[in-house]
């Protein structure tokens, strides 16, 4: 079912049928939006319309309106939201089988017509024979949608077409058989420009042929073009696995289809497999590949008690997984929606382009018949007059508009999935513009989030593979955050560590045991001191160095003597470093948030490459909101990354919220971009891609209104056969879609 309800209004998604260009859009969004409680938008190039409604309004109401304006609507099921290939391809076919049919009769047609030497005796009834299907069976969906439009009082740009090669064609029909153009031996030269005179003997054929098959291979290179767009969100939506094996309680295996699963339910994730929606392991240990979800190349080690998204390939070892979410609330569905829902957006200038193709069809049948008085009040003849009039019809497309923004979005937001960035909406791309500095929540963010070994001290004469085995072999025992890091370092380095006797905790201070006959102990200075132990001087001067940068400093003793130190600390990611020079490359400036102390983020900045003075330390987490205020109240446009529910308000009051995937659903939901991968590297890609993707849209759209504004006085003037105006306005639509297409090469890290 596609409503869904946010607040006391229901919102539900339309699949459009009908719609031939931008205008029909614009008069499905206007014929909805005067309905009571209703707000809706019309996306040409998604064929879909996104309306919130409320009070006595039904979803058939909605329906009912715009099959009342001449068009289909239905919702779409969840089947049909994948869009299998072979459905595009069924689609397609009629469009390309009336192409087909036009181009291999129109070209005889206009090559009489521009080549006098094949001009034979009977020439123009030959061309009247092949020209009859093209305007009759080939530009058949031009007319019948001209007609139900006039039914309902409207005109799109399939009146125009529809009008304009009908009138050549019905010209052509008179000059033959009433005029002198049927005259054996006839002849006349092609022009790019139009003739003045007496038009009895001219006929028209080749430019209701030509424009015909242009305007068909326009509408056909533009749906091809179109399904190439949203080719990133379908291959999203496929991505998930079909079927899971669950596991019952009693071992027993049994394949079921994955929208069976439930929350809690157990299954088996072999090598090679997809594992089937959002989980915790809980048996087994493998590498995960991730890179068609996030982007990220290099598989993930996982084991038990780690999270794993539904989608990605278990690439080692057999996985047993809990799932934990299921359905719409998996990350893949939740990026697939955020996708569709930016997709189906308009930036501020389609929005006007959308009200300029409302009323663009009326002034140009208004500016055709002027055009036509004026040639005639200028006893220029009824011919010329005619041809330019059909020019201006035929020229006059308001199709690259609707087209500029949609195609853009739809190719720069699939090309974003592809690469774990997923933008909100239209609305986003216009704050990248703005902003000019971005605000990094440390931990998360810029650092891992968890206690790291980061450096081993030893004294002199003793082996630090000695220290991190009966250092790591104690600290196992322990649940604590710091012996977690010291345990899971030593384990990284040696591989395996001994078992530890006569284990005890000594609150606040460490631990203590025995480990392979040494009576060891590990943990604050003062655990030693009670044993009557110093540090030595080489080790005081290592523990006072971690403890100025911010780190933790664990001691470490066995047989009566302090033999090393420990650095731990929430580590910098090893990427945080880059990411900064790439954000600065982008003109920001970067400024470091912490509720850590000055000394922890200070290190932590010192490490990445961010300023001193842009650093803002010990803050509370309600205070970050205040901080971002602040910023922009000193004038700045402000980006905020972060990845905790203490970082939602800040996100939220931010110009452009950044919330990292993996983090909590409070700050995505937050966020205006969201970085699938934990990587700040991507903060950098996601604000290029949304700038390209603006400046793409912006590129269109100015193209598009360029074609427009030079292309009509020309055809008013004369000076375009409407032949040569047909295939000008097929190739702006083509264009603006070819440039739409290009984002598809955007790489991460360019």
């Amino acid at each position: 079912m596609a409503v869904r309800t946010t607040g006391a209004a229901a919102e539900v998604e339309l699949a459009i049928g009908g719609m031939t260009c931008a205008s029909c859009a614009a008069r499905i969004e206007k014929k909805l939006n005067r309905i009571d409680g209703v707000t809706a938008t019309v996306n040409y190039a998604t064929e879909k319309a996104r309306v919130s409604y409320s009070g006595d309004v039904s979803v058939g109401d909605l329906i009912a309106t715009v099959e009342a304006t001449g068009y289909t609507a239905q919702e779409p099921a969840p089947a049909e939201r994948s869009a299998e290939p072979a459905e595009e391809t069924d689609e397609l076919r009629p469009l390309r089988r009336r192409l087909v049919t036009a181009v291999a009769l129109a070209v005889p047609v206009v090559a009489m017509a521009m080549v006098p030497a094949l001009q034979f005796e009977y020439w123009q009834w030959l061309s009247l024979t092949l020209a009859a299907p093209v305007v009759t069976y080939a530009a058949w969906p031009f007319h019948r949608a001209a007609f139900t439009n006039a039914r309902h009082g409207a005109a799109t740009m399939d009146t125009l077409i529809s009008v304009g090669t009908s009138a050549a064609f019905l010209w052509s029909l008179w000059a033959l058989f009433f005029g002198t153009a049927g005259t054996p031996g006839m002849t006349h030269p092609f022009e790019l420009t139009i003739a003045r005179g007496d038009g009895s003997g001219n006929i028209y054929l080749e430019a209701a042929a030509g424009v015909t098959a242009f305007i068909l291979a326009g509408r056909y290179f533009e749906a091809r073009s179109k399904r190439r767009a949203g080719a990133a969100l379908r291959a999203l939506l496929e991505l998930g696995a079909k079927d899971v094996t669950v596991l019952r309680p009693d071992g027993v295996e049994y394949t079921v289809p994955v929208a069976e699963l439930a929350v809690g339910d157990r299954f088996l994730v072999r090598p090679g497999e997809k594992i089937a929606t959002d989980g915790t392991v809980v048996e087994g240990s493998s590498a995960v590949d991730a890179a068609m979800l996030t982007g990220e190349s290099v598989p993930v080690e996982v084991a038990a008690g780690d999270p794993v998204t539904g989608a990605t390939v278990n690439v080692g070892g057999r996985l047993v997984v809990e799932a934990t979410r299921v359905g719409a609330d998996t990350q893949l569905a939740r990026m697939a929606r955020l996708v569709e829902d930016a997709q189906n957006g308009k930036a501020a200038a389609q929005r006007l382009a959308d009200r300029i193709s409302a009323v663009f069809v009326p002034v140009v049948i208004a500016l055709a018949l002027g055009t036509l008085g004026f040639w005639l009040g200028n006893g220029s003849g009824l011919t010329a007059a005619f041809t330019a009039a059909v020019a201006v019809l035929i020229i006059a497309c308001p199709c690259a508009l609707g087209l500029a923004t949609p195609t853009a979005l739809m190719v720069g937001t699939g090309r974003g999935a592809q690469l774990g960035i997923l933008i909100k909406g239209p609305e986003v791309l216009e704050s990248t513009r703005r902003v000019d500095t971005v605000v990094l929540d440390k931990t998360g963010t810029v650092t891992t989030g968890r206690m790291t070994l980061l450096a081993v001290h030893p004294a002199d004469g003793t082996d630090e593979a000695e220290v991190l085995g009966l250092a790591g072999a104690l600290e196992h025992s322990s649940e604590h955050p710091v012996a977690r890091a010291v345990a899971e370092g030593a384990l990284e380095k040696l591989g395996s560590l001994p078992t530890p006797e006569d284990f005890a905790n000594v609150p606040g201070l460490g631990v203590q045991g025995i480990v392979d006959g040494h009576a060891v102990l590990v943990g604050r200075e003062r655990l030693l001191a009670d044993w009557a132990l110093e540090l030595p001087e080489d080790l005081k001067r290592a523990k006072a160095e971690a403890e100025a940068a911010g780190r933790t400093a664990v001691a470490v003793a066995w047989d009566g003597e302090a033999r090393a130190v420990l650095e731990v600390a929430d580590a910098v990611k090893e990427t945080s470093a880059e990411a900064i020079t790439r954000l600065r490359a982008l003109g920001l400036r970067p400024v470091l948030l912490t509720g850590d102390n000055e000394a922890v983020a200070r290190s932590v900045a010192r490490e990445v490459g961010i300023a001193p003075e842009d650093v803002i330390a010990e803050v509370l987490p309600q205070d970050k909101v205040d901080v971002v205020k602040r910023l922009q109240g000193e004038g700045r446009s402000v980006a905020m990354v972060g990845d905790g529910v203490n970082d939602a308000a800040a996100l939220a009051q931010a110009d452009l919220g950044l919330a990292m995937g993996t983090g909590t659903d409070a700050a995505i939901e937050a966020g205006d971009l969201t970085l699938v991968r934990g990587d700040l590297r991507a903060a950098a890609d996601a604000i290029r891609l949304a700038r390209r993707t603006l400046g793409t849209i912006r590129s269109n759209l100015f193209w598009a209104f360029a074609y427009n504004v030079a292309a009509l006085p020309l055809a008013a003037a004369g000076l375009l056969n409407p032949m040569i105006a047909g295939a000008a306005m097929a190739f702006s639509s083509v264009f603006v879609v070819g440039n739409s297409l290009r984002l598809r090469s955007f790489r991460a890290g360019n």
